[in-house]
């Protein structure tokens, strides 16, 4: 007879968001466009994106770079447009970094859907 106890658990479909590819591509991107209700998730997405960029295949890994530079080139937008808020121009710059942010989620969201790579992952621009 077996013993029960030392059989391993079955894997579980909710499992595989947190593995590298698509969903949990999907997910960091959700994670950063929710932020701007719940700050905290842009955490918890930049956290995925590192831990998964270097087991991630190639076209994955262009995505797992675009999305940790987006958190860093938009925390840098971001710093700045504070300092620039003396200046009421500061405004301004909070409203760009937003719209920059939305469209590199939205372009990532479309590519990911189709699997397909990011063509320049170490770009500031869109």
């Amino acid at each position: 007879m077996t013993d029960p106890g030392s059989q391993t658990p079955p894997s579980r479909e909710t499992d595989r968001w947190l593995e590298p590819g698509k969903v949990n591509i999907q997910i960091i991107y959700l994670l950063y466009l929710v932020a701007f209700a719940f700050g905290i998730t842009v955490l918890v997405g930049i956290v995925l994106a590192y831990l998964n960029r270097d087991k991630a295949e190639g076209w994955a890994r262009t995505h797992y770079i675009w999305a940790i530079r987006t958190f860093w080139i938009a925390l840098l937008f971001a710093i700045i447009s504070a300092i620039l808020t003396m200046l009421l121009i500061g405004v301004l710059g909070f409203i760009a970094t937003a719209v920059w942010i939305v469209v590199r989620c939205v372009v990532g969201l479309q590519k990911a859907a189709r699997e397909e790579p990011i063509t320049d992952p170490e770009s500031w621009w869109v």
